[in-house]
C-alpha cells in the first residue's frame, strides 16, 4: 500500500512513541518524511529503525515550545520536502500531580508545550500546506479531553484545547482545503505513557507516589488485549492523513480499545 508515494510529511514528536511509529508507517507506505523532535537521540533511533526507508528520511531538531525554534524548524523542514502535504503534530508532554500541588510553572508548562506549541507548527505550516496537495492536518487530542483521568488537570485542559482548536481551523481552512483532524489515543503504550520515550517532549506520567490506583480501574481496555502498542494510533494517523481520509475533517476519532464508551 503506497498512500504517501510523492506526499511530504512533517511529523514532530518523531523520535519516540506515537510519533515515530508514524513515522515509520509513513515512510512504509511511500512518503518523503521530515521528522521533528527536541532529542537528538530520539531522532537517530527513528533514522536507524527505519531502515532502507531513511533515504526518505530527513530529520529536524524543533523545541516546539519555542517561537523561533517553530519558526526556522518549519522552515527548513519545508525546504528540504520542497512543500508540504502532511502534518502530523505528536509531540508534547504529560506531567501529573495533586492539583492543590502543581505550581502555575508547571501547569503553564503543559500547555507550552501541548496547546501552544500545537498551534505555533500549525501556523508556521499554513502557507506550504495551502500550496500543498490535498493537504491535511492531524493533531494529538486524548481521551482526557473528554473523559475524567486523575491527577492531569494540567495535560486534560490541553488536550481538550487541541481538541477545540482542530475544529475551529476545519472551518477556517474547508474551503481552502486543508482538513483538520485529530486522534484521541487512550490506553497505548508509548513512550509518553510508559516513561521510556527519550524525548523531553514525550515523558512519563510520574504519577504521585500516594495516588489512587483505584481510580483508574475503570481506565481498562473493553477488548481484554491489554495496552495496545503506538502502531496501532500510527495506522489511523496514516488514514487520516492520506487520500483514504478525504472526506473527514473537523473531527476526532478515539483509538482507546473501547476503554471509554
Amino acid at each position: 500500500m503506497n498512500r504517501y508515494e510523492g506526499r511530504r510529511a512533517l511529523i514532530t514528536g518523531g523520535g519516540s512513541g506515537i510519533g515515530q511509529a508514524t513515522v515509520l508507517r509513513i515512510l512504509a507506505e511511500g512518503g518523503t518524511v521530515v521528522a521533528a523532535d527536541i532529542s537528538e537521540q530520539g531522532l537517530r533511533d527513528t533514522v536507524a529503525k527505519a531502515g532502507a526507508d531513511a533515504e526518505r528520511l530527513s530529520t529536524r531538531v524543533i523545541d516546539i515550545a519555542d517561537e523561533s525554534s517553530v519558526r526556522d524548524g518549519v522552515a527548513a523542514a519545508v525546504a528540504t520536502l520542497g512543500g508540504l502535504d502532511v502534518l502530523v503534530n505528536a509531540a508534547g508532554i504529560l506531567r501529573s500531580s495533586h492539583t492543590h500541588e502543581t505550581s502555575l510553572d508547571a501547569f503553564t508548562r503543559v500547555v507550552q508545550v501541548n496547546l501552544v506549541g500545537t498551534f505555533l507548527v500549525i501556523r508556521e505550516s499554513i502557507p506550504a500546506l495551502l500550496a500543498g496537495r490535498d493537504a491535511a492536518v492531524v493533531n494529538f487530542s486524548s481521551t482526557s479531553a473528554a473523559f475524567a483521568h486523575p491527577y492531569m488537570a494540567a495535560y486534560a485542559a490541553s488536550k481538550g484545547g487541541i481538541q477545540s482548536m482542530t475544529h475551529a481551523l476545519a472551518s477556517e481552512y474547508a474551503r481552502q482545503g486543508i482538513r483538520f483532524t485529530a486522534v484521541q489515543p487512550g490506553s497505548i503504550s508509548s513512550g509518553m505513557t510508559d516513561g521510556s520515550g527519550a524525548s523531553k517532549q514525550s515523558t512519563g506520567p510520574g504519577l504521585p507516589a500516594d495516588a489512587d490506583m483505584s481510580l483508574f480501574a475503570k481506565l481498562s481496555p473493553a477488548l481484554g488485549q491489554g495496552f495496545a502498542g503506538p502502531e496501532t494510533v500510527a495506522s489511523v494517523v496514516a488514514m487520516l492523513g492520506s487520500e483514504d481520509g478525504r472526506f473527514i475533517t473537523g473531527t476526532e476519532v478515539r483509538v482507546d480499545g473501547g476503554t471509554h464508551f
